[in-house]
């Protein structure tokens, strides 16, 4: 792998440093906003089967 590659590689590599207050509650937001779409489509699903 070359230099580039590898540096590349890195940027996306999660670091061993705690989360900030503002990473944890941004992670437990993207965490609930899926959880509600998933319901949502859930929801929707079902309801297209009744019609």
């Amino acid at each position: 792998m070359s230099k580039r590659e590898n540096n590349a590689n890195n940027v996306f590599r999660p670091s061993d440093r705690p989360l900030t207050e503002y990473e944890e509650e941004q992670k437990a937001l993207r965490k609930n906003l899926e959880r509600l779409r998933t319901e949502r489509l859930a929801r929707e699903a079902a309801k297209s089967k009744d019609a």
